[in-house]
């Protein structure tokens, strides 16, 4: 009888990727998977560590999948476990421990799923981690997440992603594009870009040998893929030809997310940011000229050390001013080994909170100002499977949400509808299905 395998990710979309890296791995092992809510012989659970709360999430998934089957066989892997592994191993029920080098050999290291009194750790110094392994998610008939970067070399004093994953590091762009193919085959509509430092593409072995903007137009000429969209990408490299490109793709969608962090630059200086204020406004305004129905998301950081109200009113206002379209709000948290843990001027909690709901706040402003300006228009919408109280939703290529009545026929198909307004849930609704492509 066939060992069960179960899968649950903390974090980013690249976690997402490698853990259906994993999954495949298993598959080839001979294990079946199960949801997470099935009883499963070994539980995988990918850990991320950008915050405070995604180190204490590990605990509590180890102790619900222990629930589901008390004598399961417990694997951690990700970036939690690579900078706390004893920490980890002292988790009650867990049993291996992989570093960010060791996780992708896992089914290698369970031939014997008999518990012991102590948890294996297999974890390398990260400076030794630079090896680039592909990845890429599956079981989403719209969407895959692709790898296609690893690693960071920047050093932003709050960030332990370099601590966690190592040095900078690239596929190729032919194998990329192989991996491309291999995706449009299995019927998937749109590709998502991931990495650490996705504009950073191009470095092995230390050394850099293509750019951003060169996967960019290989990718673009790949049969059977209709959409691909850029995860996240740092303004620095966020150049103007890529920016030009996209504008004129055929299959790059006009979205982009572009992390700010501070609107502040007193702050952006305290953080080690490769920028200041005026380039992200440049970067900004470039985009919105040549794509006016862009949709721009950002990050932004709260309540960083020295971060007084005058500081955080800067950024507050900068945002409200600025032509863009939602935001991702981070509250800052305090992360062993970053030279932003030590600093003075540290923000008291409930400041930090009050700060964060603000700019949620002005997030839904900026979003619904967002969707009313598309309203009226035409727009091409991929098609999700989910459906909740007898909706499905969709995207559209820049970004907007919207719904409609149920339909399994449209699931993974690309519609063009008119965008007619904002229901009371904030999706948009829409009319007028005219068939684009579809799978």
């Amino acid at each position: 009888m066939s060992k069960r395998v179960a899968f649950y990710t903390l974090g980013c979309k690249l976690n997402y990727s490698e853990t259906s890296t994993i999954s495949r791995q298993f598959a080839q092992a001979g294990f079946d998977t199960v949801n997470f809510t099935d009883r499963a012989d070994v539980y995988v659970i990918n850990t991320c560590s950008v915050t405070e709360n995604a180190d204490k999430k590990c605990s509590r998934v180890v102790r619900e999948a222990l629930k589901h089957s008390p004598n399961a066989y417990i694997a951690i892997v990700g970036c939690y476990a690579q900078l706390k592994p004893e920490e980890i191993s002292n988790i009650p029920g867990v049993d291996i421990v992989l570093g960010a080098a060791e996780k992708f050999q896992l089914t290698e290291h369970i031939a014997d799923l008999t518990k012991k009194p102590k948890a294996l750790i297999y974890n390398q110094e990260i400076a030794h981690t630079n090896e680039f392994v592909p990845a890429f998610s599956i079981g989403d008939r719209t969407r895959t997440f692709l790898k296609v970067q690893d690693g960071c070399d920047y050093s932003c004093t709050f960030c332990t992603i370099p601590l966690a994953r190592g040095s900078s590091r690239s596929d190729t762009i032919e194998n990329v594009i192989s991996q491309a193919k291999e995706i449009a085959a299995s019927g998937v509509n749109e590709i998502v870009l991931t990495g650490v430092n996705l504009g950073d593409f191009g470095i092995r072995d230390g050394k850099r040998e293509d750019r951003f903007l060169d996967l960019v137009k290989a990718l673009d000429e790949v049969e059977g893929i209709n959409r691909i969209r850029i995860s996240s990408i740092e303004p620095n490299l966020l150049t103007n030809e890529v920016i030009e490109f996209v504008a004129s793709s055929k299959r790059f969608v006009p979205h982009f997310h572009i992390p700010l962090q501070s609107g502040s630059d007193k702050i952006l200086g305290l953080m080690r940011r490769r920028y200041r204020r005026e380039l992200y406004t440049e970067r900004v305004s470039k985009i919105k000229e040549i794509m006016p129905d862009c949709c721009i998301g950002v990050d932004v950081i709260v309540g960083f050390p020295g971060e007084s109200r005058e500081d955080f009113l800067d950024t507050y206002n900068y945002l409200n001013e600025l032509n863009i379209s939602y935001l991702h709000v981070f509250t800052y948290s305090e992360r062993e080994n970053t030279p932003a843990a030590e600093m003075p001027g540290v923000v008291p909690g409930s400041q930090r909170a009050d700060r964060s709901k603000m700019l949620h706040i002005l997030s839904e402003k900026k979003r619904r100002a967002f969707y009313e300006s598309q309203v009226g228009k035409d727009a091409e919408v991929l098609f999700e499977g989910d459906q909740k109280e007898g909706f499905m939703h969709g995207f559209s290529r820049n970004y907007v949400k919207v719904k409609t009545p149920y339909d399994p026929l449209l699931v993974n198909d690309i519609k063009t509808v008119k965008l007619l307004a904002l229901g009371s849930d904030g999706d948009m609704e829409v009319e007028e299905y005219r068939e684009v492509l579809s799978h």
